[in-house]
């Protein structure tokens, strides 16, 4: 069993989608308040970034936001989180954020939620995070990213070691019980990065 003091959530911004995201978002943010592992995530005040974060307050957790000084002053950020990291530019949040957490739990999102998981993915690829991922597949919204990531691996982009990197879970409760039974990443496996 790992030692999980603290998950970065990757996670929309937007407050157009479906409420079963949000649901998913709450009942997250309640399980790592239960558990007592803090939010680390991108201090967002809207969307499923706010929900997860919300949610983890109002059940007496603690919440770490990463935001860029732009993003700040643009009013963009969550004026209630336990501790708010500002940062120079978006490259430093994402490192930042990777760097505070035990694990990483991936939320449906658009871009830069994708963009984030991905780029993860590809650091543990070389062995630059070693923490387990984990993939919250609320109403199958990953099933197309899943799909291509299974197709680059049988057509040999990536080496089969790699489809270990990521967990797939369906529900938050899977998802939290996934970090804990994930093994940290073998740093040996860099020598599957390259083909």
């Amino acid at each position: 069993m790992n030692q999980i003091n603290s998950v970065c959530v990757y996670s929309a911004s937007s407050t157009k989608i479906d409420a079963v995201y949000f649901q998913a978002a709450e009942t997250l943010g309640r399980l790592l308040a239960g558990h007592h592992i803090r939010l680390i995530n991108g201090a967002g005040s809207i969307g499923l970034m706010c929900s997860v974060a919300d949610a983890v307050l109002k059940n007496g957790g603690e919440v770490t936001g990463v935001i860029p000084h732009f993003m700040v002053e643009q009013n963009w950020h969550h004026t209630g989180l336990t501790e708010l990291i500002e940062v120079e530019s978006m490259h430093e949040r994402k490192q930042k954020m990777a760097d505070l957490s035990d694990g990483i739990i991936a939320l449906p999102g658009g871009c830069g939620t994708l963009e984030e998981l991905l780029e993860i993915i590809t650091w543990k690829q070389l062995g630059l995070y070693l923490n387990p991922i984990v993939i919250l597949n609320i109403n199958g919204f990953f099933d197309p990213l899943l799909e291509m990531l299974g197709k680059a691996i049988d057509e040999n982009f990536m080496r089969r070691q790699h489809g270990d990197i990521w967990k797939v879970a369906q529900t938050p409760e899977e998802a939290v019980q996934l970090l804990y039974e994930t093994p940290v990443w073998d740093i040996s496996i860099r020598k599957f990065a390259a083909i």
